[in-house]
């Protein structure tokens, strides 16, 4: 049982789970909570290291024993080292170390999501969780979005990062990627609570990609100079603007409705 917070292996975990730039040299990232590494198992995925705690769950332990059978290296750590690793109030005493999963992007894709500088964890982790459950083909978070392996991203994900492709591409990068060079080119929307038609009188059914603004400042002038138009989502109500969440999950399952006619 590892009994110290300076072990090598504990502290390799804490800077995975602190720093971006750790997790993208390691390629490496943590999920925490019984769920979530149930999601590691559905995913087929194969943790570098799983630690655990004796308040696990008969649940819990039988996802230990699974990897364990797989030859999962699994370490039992004392209950104060594994709260000085995790940031929720009540841990369930499970973590996995996982690699990056490697997610081809389709090589024609007809409906992605963009988030443009989405910077709040739970909006982007819900994003990505409505995307997949949507059947969106890819994700493309552009410069200045929240990594979306942080802790936060991956729970509030309830790790849709095992299954759906992510990317980090400048606007440059996504234009030549999916306009100039895919044909046909994606048709690009940009979310606005200003100007344009309302979302239903779209015609969502063509290959597209939605840019997803982020909270404080919507759109950036990067993005609107790509897209093609723009699309509101009309709120007869008093409040300026939508969460960036609740409004990516509108039209998204609006591309899933017209497209399931």
């Amino acid at each position: 049982m590892i009994t110290s917070t300076s072990n090598p292996k504990i502290q390799y975990i804490r800077s995975l789970v602190s720093k971006k730039q750790f997790r993208e040299e390691n390629h490496a990232f943590v999920v925490e909570g019984v769920r979530l590494v149930e999601e590691v198992q559905r995913a087929m995925q194969k943790p570098k290291i799983i630690i655990y705690s004796q308040k696990l769950s008969q649940r819990g332990k039988k996802l230990v024993s699974a990897f364990q059978e797989m030859k999962v290296e699994c370490e039992e750590i004392a209950e104060n080292v594994m709260d000085s690793l995790t940031d929720t109030e009540t841990a369930q005493g499970i973590l996995a170390v996982l690699p990056f999963p490697e997610i081809p992007f389709p090589k024609k894709p007809d409906f992605l999501v963009i988030a443009d500088e989405i910077r709040d964890p739970g909006n982007l982790g819900t994003i990505l969780r409505s995307s997949l459950s949507a059947g969106v083909q890819g994700m493309i978070l552009t410069p200045g979005t929240v990594d979306a392996f942080s802790p936060k991203v991956v729970r509030s994900g309830m790790g849709s990062q095992l299954f759906l492709p992510i990317q980090t591409l400048g606007w440059e990068a996504i234009e030549t990627q999916f306009k100039k060079t895919l044909q046909p080119p994606l048709h690009f929307y940009f979310t606005t609570s200003k100007e344009g038609n309302p979302h239903w009188k779209k015609d969502f059914s063509q290959p597209l990609a939605l840019i997803i603004g982020g909270e404080a400042e919507g759109v950036t002038p990067e993005a609107i100079r790509v897209a093609d138009e723009s699309v509101q989502i009309p709120m007869p109500g008093k409040t300026e603007s939508l969460n960036a969440a609740v409004a990516a999950g509108i039209l998204i399952f609006e591309v899933v409705r017209q497209r399931s006619k």
